[in-house]
């Protein structure tokens, strides 16, 4: 469940509490994370850290940017999306997360864990179509507020079986998409197997899997992931 404020004002809930009820700093700290939805303090503290490089990066996307996120598998992308996704929805923006990849039962799955369905303000909606473009979201996110949310799951299986310059067709139509109507969009991307964090600490545009665009100007920003490691580019 998402908090109903920031850290630093819980923590002055809870001293507030504290001093006027006699207990302890830590039941206080217990009381407010109960109030929260959570069991105990080091639960709530522990999902606000796992929202935070999310709400990091959101702040840092603009309407109309289109982001490539890409990381090898069980590196976080999914999960960084799906919380930027949830961070959008508390915000009111629309957030939608498309898949190509998950059925529907598998998506619902992966966001009920986190709290989107039940996200304060707002909800994460979930599409799986069989084939996806840029008009089906434009239809789906018709009267969406700028700076609404979606995520492409995944960048490979657009016009996957039609090659390289029918990836790029389709990415350069979800950008004018994306700057028509001051969307945030976000591709999320596989990353081949050759890469080495031997030679590269964070894997770049050269080790993306194909097929993709082949020029990473065709997005706004890339963020790249690895162990832990961010790498945002500057705006194109």
């Amino acid at each position: 469940m998402r908090l109903t404020a920031p850290i630093y004002r819980l923590k002055r809930r809870a001293r507030l509490h504290a001093r006027e009820t006699g207990i302890s700093l830590n039941a206080a700290l217990d009381h407010v994370a109960r109030e929260e939805g959570h069991a105990r303090w080091s639960l709530l503290a522990a999902q606000a850290a796992r929202h935070a490089p999310a709400r990091r990066l959101l702040a840092r996307l603009s309407p109309g940017d289109t982001l490539l996120l890409a990381a090898r598998p069980g590196q976080g992308k999914t999960a960084l999306a799906l919380d930027l996704l949830q961070e959008a929805a508390v915000r009111g923006r629309m957030a939608v997360f498309f898949s190509l990849f998950y059925a529907p039962w598998e998506a619902a799955g992966l966001l009920t864990p986190r709290g989107a369905q039940n996200a304060v303000g707002g909800t994460v909606c979930i599409e799986t179509p069989d084939a996806l473009e840029a008009s089906l979201v434009g239809e789906r996110m018709a009267g969406a507020a700028s700076g609404s949310l979606a995520v492409i799951d995944y960048l490979q299986l657009l016009a996957r079986d039609e090659g390289r310059e029918a990836n790029a067709r389709e990415v350069a139509a979800f950008g004018a998409l994306a700057r028509e109507r001051g969307l945030v969009i976000v591709f999320l991307s596989q990353v081949a197997r050759g890469f080495d964090p031997a030679l590269s600490p964070v894997p770049g545009v050269d080790d993306l899997a194909a097929p993709w665009p082949g020029r990473p100007d065709a997005f706004s920003r890339t963020c790249f992931l690895h162990e832990g490691e961010m790498r945002l580019s500057d705006p194109v």
